[in-house]
């Protein structure tokens, strides 16, 4: 059989869709297989995608170079098909949510991580946006089979854009291999010099999207360290870093967290860390005492996953996704309220046997997610294409 790939986002490993491309291509890699893979990209492979004899790569661009919204349309609603045509695919999987519509004799699979432009309006904010998901949703519509990569994108779906739930089935992703791997003392220590920071500190990461709710933590601190200097329940309050581009231009899209800090006077207590590279990021979350990330919404929920795989305790949102991927391993908080989620951070701040208990409960839950399981339930899903 012969299977093309939109593995497009490969050269976008630092992003969630780029993770899951670059993952689910090394173990798709390492499967015994007769089948023949065609892997249709904007730029090559990353080095350290090794490919085995019965997989081919087509890269190509239109003539349209910068990579914008622009590019994407171009590429994958209009050049894209035709080349899945001519190379005469039998089966077209699609990583990630796109323009991309096939023939009719070729069966077509994608990936749907969420529907974030439809359930929030904003990110809708001019035409080239909602022209590429308006063509998006198109796509969805006529794809033959959905992978959701949780129960709620699968609500979604079915609710906000009318799928016929028999055409969805939901398939849990993974974190990223480097979060699984044992961080020794001597990088812990290094990642720690570089960013100038001390063991212990409260993390939020994950982007500074309005939805993400940077904002709420911040708050929510502000409204511990104040409670703090009353009621001394700590001899210290730990300091708040924050990881994440900075892009305060795209307000009202992105939190301008700077502005944030210094309005409510929390400069010498937050320190901003702007873009960390993911090489950098398992120490970060290692030396945390906590993983705050109470996002309004999230198709998934990557960041959650990746603490829970490192053992940081976490406290995020009881909403979305959140609850599915965290279930007992997590703490919850109500994520409009800040000081609901500031009371759940004092208990995890207080409490050493319960940071404990979270970061064991974490662990456990992490391994109930797996590229093999995510890989099996694709192929079990091609053998009855």
């Amino acid at each position: 059989m012969k299977i093309g790939i939109n593995a497009s986002f490969a050269r976008k490993p630092s992003t969630g869709i780029g993770q899951v491309t670059v993952n689910f291509l090394k173990k798709l890699a390492a499967q015994k297989t007769d089948d023949e893979y065609i892997l249709y990209l904007e730029e090559d492979l990353p080095e350290d995608i090794k490919l085995p004899k019965n997989f081919q790569k087509r890269i190509f661009l239109p003539f349209w170079k910068r990579d914008d919204l622009v590019r994407k349309i171009l590429w994958e609603k209009y050049l894209l098909p035709g080349k899945i045509e001519k190379d005469g695919c039998e089966i077209f999987l699609s990583l990630y949510q796109s323009p991309t519509v096939v023939p009719e004799d070729i069966e077509h699979m994608i990936v749907v991580h969420d529907i974030v432009p439809k359930l929030f309006p904003e990110y809708l904010n001019n035409y080239r946006k909602r022209k590429y998901w308006n063509l998006t949703e198109e796509a969805i519509r006529k794809a033959d089979k959905i992978l959701a990569v949780s129960s709620r994108t699968e609500k979604d779906l079915i609710q906000h854009l009318g799928i016929d739930p028999k055409k969805i089935t939901v398939n849990h992703i993974d974190c990223d291999e480097i979060y699984k791997k044992a961080i020794t003392p001597t990088v812990g220590s290094k990642v720690l010099k570089k960013y100038k920071l001390k063991p212990g500190y409260i993390y939020n990461g994950g982007g500074l999207e309005v939805r993400k709710n940077t904002l709420g933590v911040i708050q929510a601190y502000k409204y511990l360290l104040e409670r703090n200097k009353n009621e001394h329940f700590l001899h210290e309050m730990p300091k708040l870093v924050i990881s994440g581009r900075l892009l305060p231009k795209l307000k009202p899209l992105v939190d301008d967290i700077e502005a944030v800090i210094k309005d409510l006077d929390l400069s010498n207590h937050v320190e901003i860390l702007d873009f960390v590279p993911q090489a950098d990021l398992p120490a970060l979350y290692k030396n945390a005492i906590m993983f705050v990330y109470p996002s309004y919404y999230e198709g998934f929920g990557l960041p959650v996953l990746e603490a829970m795989n490192v053992g940081t305790p976490v406290v995020t949102a009881k909403s979305s996704s959140l609850p599915e991927i965290g279930q007992d391993g997590v703490l919850y908080c109500e994520p409009k309220d800040h000081k609901d989620i500031a009371m759940v951070m004092k208990n995890v701040l207080i409490n050493p046997e319960l940071r404990a208990s979270l970061s064991a409960r974490g662990k456990e839950r992490a391994q109930k997610f797996s590229w093999e399981k995510f890989i099996t339930k694709i192929f079990n899903i091609i053998e009855e294409l």
